[in-house]
């Protein structure tokens, strides 16, 4: 693999439920059970682009010699790409709790009984993975311990969702950065089955606070995607508005993070605490990211907008983006020409878990090395042509359909039969 010095080559994806918008007022009966059953392309193709980044990041060059740069994969897609894929568990995670009305009783217990089985086995999935000689990061682990960490906001309103984004934007960076003097180190490279039997006390921290997509800083992205779930998202007005605050997001952040270091003296004072740094590795971590982690020596390192930094200011950044990129591909797709082109990403976009874990078992090999930009588009066209035929064939990816199974038994377990189970079985 192609890298930069001190760095690392990060990202990551996904399994979830679609759900429905509700039916307008006065709209026919059997107009509206059409309506709430056709699934939101949209989330489908920008969870494809998620997963197209992250086979870029993982797989392409990131230092351009010759421009002596980033290369411009990285810079569209390190740290993004992961931050849309947590976005949209989110959405998925609205959809299967209630949609725009969140559940409650049973059906509440129900949604979060079949949250936890989901979590689980998206657990076992990301710490067997981690066995293998992987030579980029692994979410998954990460990503079900999000999940588990969602369970007691799946019965709140998009005011109370977005609040508590907004706290875990700018509090626990803080957190992150002070535990990081404190906790245990990290264990070498991802958690796995073995390290986690081995020193449960050093995984623990790292998936929470200090690893690559540390869960707690993380629920930024999760708990924005679960407000967005919860509204309709099949109207144009919400795609808009999506697409411009996530826009104006992701420069605010940049803004912010440009005024704090320049300005505001912020680089200054990294320069001044860091001594052994020298300008030229704080601006690779500023364009990079840590390696493996922030220094502490000063809390103006929270004010680096690097991918996987995990600062407020990047966390701002790849959240604007990955808000703007959802409401642009839900507005591209409402055309039934464009939603047709897409048609290959909206397909891999269903099936990102199933084709997640299967990229990461070929980078296991380490094949990519010699030409790695043939063997991303390889994986690429590999990954469109099998969704589209396997879509096509048998519906739900292979990973997709076995979790789904299992996390709708658990949720029917509390709900019991009936009316509600069957409710419960449609989102």
């Amino acid at each position: 693999m192609t890298m930069a010095p001190h760095m690392a080559q990060h990202e990551a994806p996904h399994t979830e439920a679609q759900g429905s918008a509700p039916a307008r007022p006065g709209e026919p009966r059997d107009r509206s059970r059409a309506r709430r059953g056709k699934r939101l392309v949209g989330v489908d193709a920008a969870r494809g682009l998620a997963l197209v980044g992250m086979v870029a990041v993982h797989t392409l060059p990131v230092y351009d010699a010759e421009a002596q740069r980033a290369t411009l994969s990285w810079s569209l897609f390190s740290g993004h790409a992961s931050a849309l894929f947590a976005l949209l568990a989110g959405v998925g995670l609205a959809f299967g709790s209630g949609g725009p009305a969140p559940r409650t009783g049973r059906a509440l217990t129900a949604a979060r009984c079949a949250t936890a089985v989901r979590a689980l086995l998206l657990g076992l999935v990301g710490l067997s993975l981690s066995l293998l000689p992987l030579p980029v990061a692994n979410i998954l682990p990460y990503y079900a311990t999000l999940f588990l960490l969602a369970l007691p906001f799946l019965g709140l309103r998009i005011r109370h969702l977005l609040t508590a984004a907004a706290a875990a934007m700018l509090l626990t960076p803080f957190l992150m950065q002070l535990a990081l003097d404190v906790l245990p180190p990290d264990v070498h490279g991802n958690p796995s089955l073995r390290t986690l039997a081995a020193h449960p006390e050093a995984v623990l921290p790292q998936l929470l606070l200090t690893g690559t997509y540390p869960a707690l800083p993380w629920l930024a992205f999760l708990l924005t995607g679960l407000a967005i779930g919860r509204m309709d998202l099949r109207e144009v007005e919400v795609q808009v508005r999506l697409m411009l605050s996530g826009a104006g997001l992701a420069v605010l952040g940049w803004g912010a993070s440009a005024l704090a270091l320049g300005p505001l003296g912020g680089y200054d004072a990294i320069a001044a605490a860091t001594p052994q740094y020298g300008t030229d590795r704080i601006d690779e971590v500023i364009v990079y990211g840590p390696d493996p982690e922030l220094p502490t020596t000063t809390l103006w390192w929270l004010t680096v907008p690097g991918p996987h930094t995990n600062t407020p200011f990047a966390i701002a950044l790849s959240l604007g983006v990955a808000v703007a990129a959802l409401g642009l591909f839900l507005l591209l797709t409402r055309a039934p020409a464009l939603a047709a082109v897409l048609r290959p990403l909206t397909a891999a976009g269903a099936m990102t878990f199933t084709l997640y874990t299967a990229h990461l078992v070929f980078m296991a090999q380490r094949l990519h090395t010699g030409a790695p930009v043939a063997w991303f588009w390889t994986q690429i066209a590999t990954a469109l042509v099998l969704a589209l035929l396997w879509r096509g064939l048998f519906g739900q990816g292979p990973l997709e359909r076995a979790v789904a199974t299992a996390s709708r038994a658990a949720g029917r377990a509390v709900i019991g039969r009936g009316p509600a189970a069957a409710r419960a079985d449609g989102a």
